[in-house]
């Protein structure tokens, strides 16, 4: 115990006087290094150590002329029994291995549990994608993940700048293409439907394009333009078009205001079903072909290998995929 005592003191010497005299330059140090040193430690055999480590028994030995070089030490001398360590090989052992510990534990992925997760996820999406969505997500989160908490903002123009900031984890919409450092994953694809009021005179006869087009209508925005949507560009190829009379960009509020006037309101379709168990509404196949779109999740490749973050990916993906239009309300 004295020995290996006295040994430390003079490694812990050592290392103080080339700080003192010169500042290690780690750039100039092959790391590769020290892996050889601690199989020549444990093995004290360079045939042996050059096996352990995959390096042929002369480029070992070259490896040990370098380790002396940077330790200013012979570090291993030729006995009858092996190799033995000098006391400066003795009093780097036990720091080398730590040292070498906490670099493998450094590359290696961590290890990961949905449960010991703390903290607030923030999802940008407009208002009708966290009643289709988040029902789904946050029951999973309660039942895997208790510790985390969801906070959903506002989309914006600055989406793709708050991602790289993590300032947002994650983007739900639809979105044409992802930019240049983004990742986008399909969810769900959606149609449209039509809603009006229970009792909306509509419903008395078949309601084809032109009566339609007649009809006071509502008109989702998130932009904030009111013309060149998809339903009007539909009637412009038909010679027709309609009268907007409410321009809003809440999904969930513009249906209440149906289910007390006389306005029609083209939205997606889940959410329409949605809101028919909710509301006085009935759901309406349009009159004109509306397309199919795609709504997707989008992510900065910043985080695309964080182990949490694709746990998270998986948990939306999971909630969309249950998602299904629902049958009408019994009448």
């Amino acid at each position: 115990m004295e020995g290996r005592i006295s040994a430390g003191l003079a490694f812990t010497s050592c290392i103080g006087n080339i700080i003192r005299m010169r500042e290690v330059n780690l750039v100039g140090i092959d790391l590769n290094l020290l892996v050889a040193f601690e199989a020549l430690l444990d093995e004290r055999s360079v045939t042996r150590a050059a096996e352990r480590v995959g390096l042929s028994q002369p480029a070992m030995s070259r490896a040990l002329g370098r380790l002396r070089a940077l330790f200013g030490d012979r570090l291993f001398v030729r006995t009858t029994a092996g190799l033995a360590a000098t006391p400066r090989a003795e009093a780097a052992a036990v720091p080398l291995r730590a040292l070498l510990a906490e670099v493998r534990r450094l590359v290696q992925p961590p290890d990961f549990d949905p449960a010991a997760m703390r903290g607030t996820v923030r999802l940008a999406m407009v208002d009708y994608q966290s009643v289709l969505l988040l029902p789904r997500l946050l029951a999973r989160l309660e039942r895997d993940a208790p510790g985390l908490d969801v906070q959903v903002v506002a989309m914006g123009p600055d989406l793709h700048a708050r991602l790289e900031s993590g300032d947002v984890d994650l983007s739900i919409g639809v979105f044409d293409r992802a930019e240049a450092g983004l990742y986008r994953q399909t969810l769900y694809r959606d149609g449209f439907a039509c809603l009006v009021r229970a009792g909306h005179p509509c419903l008395h006869g078949p309601l084809g394009v032109e009566r339609f087009a007649a009809l006071r209508h509502a008109f989702l925005t998130t932009t904030g333009e009111g013309r060149g949507g998809m339903v009007d560009g539909a009637l412009q190829r038909l010679g027709l078009s309609r009268r907007i009379t409410l321009f809003t960009p809440h999904f969930l509020a513009a249906p209440l205001m149906v289910a007390e006037s006389d306005l029609i309101l083209t939205l997606p379709r889940m959410l329409a079903q949605r809101l028919q168990r909710m509301a006085p509404v009935v759901v309406l196949e349009p009159p004109v072909d509306l397309p199919v779109f795609t709504v997707s999740q989008l992510w900065h490749e910043r985080r695309h290998g964080d182990p949490a973050h694709a746990w998270l990916r998986a948990a939306l993906a999971s909630a969309a995929a249950d998602l299904a239009p629902l049958p009408p309300s019994p009448t």
